[in-house]
């Protein structure tokens, strides 16, 4: 446990505000809380479909970084817990006026550290795939009648909320390597499901990645169980898609755009599994999830059927148009591996058909990084429409462009578009199927877009 969270005692604060509260993470946070009873209120910089939300759940939330704008309950530094996330800029001005009075500050990470110390914690931690299976086994326990809450880094379909709130004996938390965040968590059960190098930025080396990552192994609890994909550089439970491991999925088929399998587990089989989401990295995903919840305890038999009945996440590989004239899916893929993984699903569950990706770079540094990675990935699909790169978090770093991007690409259907020019782009080509692909704010996109098609359909 930091520094931060040590004396710390969550049942005296009756006042949390958040810095940044409608981030995916924050935002499950903050229902948390007003669940529990507590008053909540917080500041983002732009209003949305969550933050709309969190205002329909009685929170406060402004939109203009300025502390005569909290409401002044919040301004006791004795009743009241301040949390931030690290994508919230070091000179905002309500997180100065924090730091500068006496206020208990925390990051997001810390205080789902606090929350599930002395719980069970089930820690979702890898560089992909984290949302995807935190939410099945969110769902699975649930199912399965576990008193659970799991607080999930994505929108889940099953429950349109990125909380799943069935009590409090076990939490299930998504264990995040940015910026060395996940070394906040004490899990009893954890998982790997991958360890490609990412966030450079804040690593500088892939080698000191990999560091962090046994880290955190370090911090299970005494009896822990680890579990970790196959091939990876650490010792644990392994699990892997038709290969010898501890849990291996097997007899993999598609029917009807639906996986069916088998699981091999250290002492019995379970047969006839179905799941819905495409792509082996889905796949991957809730074999995983299966074998911690088989660990804890669930009967395989429960875990069958709250499998079968998985809907997904938002922004994951998810279907916006699904007619036999035309696809469009919209994921949050901003990694060449995710990339690969979503030009994998594609090229299984649609073989022949032609595809046209949008994509939108994700951060100067991450483009940087992994440019001729990038370049391979997206040179797969039939046609490749760049957006100019989302900075998020930062400055533009001088010769990183989209452009300079697209130069890279060996594709002869290449081009470099505005936003406002997608649709007239997509009209243009003969494509069956659609992607836009990218973790900023293309996402916010995907409605005009699909309204378009299907008035054009």
């Amino acid at each position: 446990m930091s520094e931060g969270q040590k004396g710390m005692n969550l049942n005296s604060i009756h006042n949390i505000y958040f810095i940044g509260i409608g981030g995916i993470g924050m935002s499950a946070l903050a229902r948390y809380f007003v669940a529990n009873k507590k008053n909540v209120a917080g500041y983002d910089k732009t209003q949305t479909e969550i933050t709309n939300q969190l205002e329909e759940q009685n929170i406060i939330v402004h939109y203009e970084d300025d502390v005569n704008n909290i409401d002044k309950r919040y301004l006791n530094p004795e009743t009241t817990l301040v949390v931030y996330t690290p994508a919230i800029p070091k000179n905002n001005k309500e997180l100065t006026y924090f730091l500068n009075n006496s206020f208990q500050v925390l990051k997001r990470s810390q205080v789902l550290g606090l929350i599930t110390n002395n719980k069970t914690c089930i820690a979702i931690a890898g560089t992909h795939g984290k949302t995807t299976t935190t939410s099945i086994l969110g769902h699975l326990l649930k199912e399965c009648n576990v008193e659970v809450t799991a607080f999930l880094g994505g929108i889940s379909e099953n429950y349109n909320s990125n909380l799943i709130l069935e009590g409090n004996k076990v939490f299930v938390v998504e264990a995040d390597e940015f910026d060395r965040s996940f070394l906040t968590l004490s899990p009893d059960f954890a998982c790997i499901t991958s360890i490609d190098a990412d966030h450079l930025d804040i690593y500088g080396k892939a080698e000191d990645l990999e560091k962090s990552f046994i880290a955190f192994t370090k911090k299970l609890k005494p009896n822990g169980k680890l579990f970790v994909k196959k091939g990876l550089p650490i010792k644990g439970i392994t699990y892997a898609l038709e290969e010898d491991a501890d849990y291996t999925a097997t007899n993999i088929k598609i029917k009807k755009g639906v996986y069916m399998f088998d699981v091999k587990t250290p002492s019995q089989n379970i047969e006839n599994l179905k799941f819905n989401l495409p792509g082996r990295h889905n796949l991957s995903n809730a074999l995983i999830a299966l074998a911690m919840a088989v660990e804890f305890g669930c009967s395989p038999y429960s875990l069958a059927s709250a499998l079968a009945s998985y809907k997904g996440v938002k922004r994951r590989f998810t279907y916006q148009i699904k007619t036999e004239k035309l696809i469009f899916i919209d994921d949050y893929a901003h990694h060449p591996t995710e990339i690969n993984a979503v030009y994998q699903a594609v090229g299984e569950m649609y073989p022949n058909r032609k595809a046209l990706v949008i994509f939108q770079p994700h951060l100067y540094s991450r483009t940087r990084d992994f440019a001729d990675e990038f370049a391979q990935s997206l040179s797969q699909f039939d046609t490749v429409l760049l957006l100019d790169i989302y900075p998020a978090r930062e400055l533009p770093i001088e010769g990183v462009t989209s452009q300079w991007l697209l130069s890279k690409i060996n594709n002869i259907n290449k081009k470099l578009i505005l936003k406002s020019e997608i649709v007239s782009e997509i009209k243009k080509n003969n494509a069956q199927i659609i992607l836009t692909l990218g973790a900023g704010d293309i996402g916010a996109e995907v409605k005009h877009i699909k309204q378009e098609l299907d008035i054009a359909s």
